[in-house]
């Protein structure tokens, strides 16, 4: 039995972080988001697993390397050109001669899913189904009994008529890869086109799912996943890095090597440091992720905050958080609970204000006593006006 895992996408939804990163590798409680599909798959007892990989694929590969960290033999499919997930289900298919089980590389879920997958004798196809509040979100299926009747990727309206979804954990027999070129799509190719004609002839089987599925797809979606990681962990404190005695640490935080926090800090529930951050003297950071070498000057106050590597948030900045209103991909997103993003290589000044949703483009600096409010394009120069 292979796995074949869909790590090529960029994530458009969560610039400006994927702009210098693929999707799987933004890290949740300091480790890519790939690495908990893996280890689900592994736990399962797979061992063989195809990667297609393509945007920025050299993060990925160098990271995960052959696969051995993980006890698994690590192959790469190569999606030149993002064209759906369909698409890149096909381009594994020269590794692929018998039942395989795909996965998508951005959704955290029990290996006990993948064992029920892959061990069920009945034969393939099969899907994984769940249900959802926000069924519209995703590919909606219908059933007849546990037979699927057919698969409607993110209807509205009159349409949606169910509110069980896609869990994204699929088996195949190779006869997957002539069914994805025998379904016309326009535009992208995803896999529920295909997965919808193989049902319309008769022979999906569904197979309901209700355990852990965590999905990252926006920016709020990377900091709730990341605190019920946390939950479940209780999170963790590198022996390398260096927190002040005065320091406050309430509820469960993930602090990787080389962090300082430095004194009368807060740390509340939900925050990731990644390596070498620093939190300044006074500064109040909650339910926030630090990315690695970023720096929040004394005195800033961050809630519901996502703070790209290498850069400076500056002293007395704040981000109060909750809900807000967020465009996104040319979408509009309503009770969004997020502060800020905050991209790569970013400079803040002092005394810098965040509109709850803000987001700011990498490469970007924002002068002292500036408010600023919606989406900041890369290497943009604000000022207070």
């Amino acid at each position: 039995m292979h796995a074949v895992i869909l790590a090529a996408g960029e994530g458009m939804r969560l610039r400006p972080l994927t702009r210098t990163r693929p999707k799987p590798m933004v890290p949740i409680a300091n480790r890519p988001l790939l690495e908990y599909v893996l280890e689900a798959v592994a736990d399962a007892g797979i061992e063989d697993v195809v990667l297609v990989v393509g945007y920025k694929r050299e993060r990925i590969q160098s990271h995960f390397g052959d696969g051995n960290d993980w006890e698994v033999d690590l192959t790469y499919a190569v999606q030149e050109k993002q064209l759906g997930t369909g698409h890149a289900v096909a381009q594994a298919e020269p590794y692929i001669d018998d039942e395989f089980v795909v996965l998508n590389g951005d959704r955290i879920i029990d290996s006990s899913l993948v064992s029920r997958i892959a061990d069920d004798t009945t034969p393939a196809p099969a899907v994984a189904i769940r249900r959802s509040e926000t069924p519209s979100a995703y590919g909606v299926v219908s059933l007849d009994g546990n037979r699927v009747v057919s698969v409607d990727e993110k209807p509205t309206g009159p349409a949606l008529t169910s509110d069980l979804i896609n869990a994204g954990v699929y088996k195949f027999t190779p006869s997957v890869f002539d069914a994805i070129q025998r379904t016309d799509t326009v535009g992208e190719s995803p896999i529920t086109a295909a997965l919808d004609r193989l049902a319309a002839e008769g022979s999906v089987r569904a197979v309901r799912y209700d355990g852990r599925w965590l999905d990252v797809s926006v920016p709020w979606n990377l900091l709730s996943v990341n605190a019920s990681v946390l939950d479940e962990t209780g999170g963790h404190v590198h022996d390398a890095a260096v927190v002040h005695g005065s320091a406050t640490i309430a509820g469960p935080v993930e602090i990787d090597e080389d962090v300082h926090v430095h004194p009368n800090a807060t740390l509340l529930a939900g925050t990731t440091l990644g390596a070498n951050a620093e939190i300044g003297a006074n500064a109040v950071v909650s339910n926030t992720v630090v990315l690695p070498d970023a720096t929040v000057q004394a005195g800033a106050v961050l809630h519901d905050t996502i703070v790209g590597s290498n850069s400076t948030v500056g002293a007395n900045n704040t981000a109060s958080g909750g809900d807000a209103t967020v465009a996104l991909a040319g979408e509009l997103y309503e009770s969004a609970r997020l502060g800020a993003v905050i991209g790569d290589n970013v400079t803040l000044g002092g005394g810098v204000t965040f509109a709850p949703g803000t987001i700011i483009g990498n490469d970007t600096t924002v002068h002292e006593g500036t408010t600023v409010d919606g989406n900041v394009e890369d290497g943009a120069t604000i000022r207070r006006g």
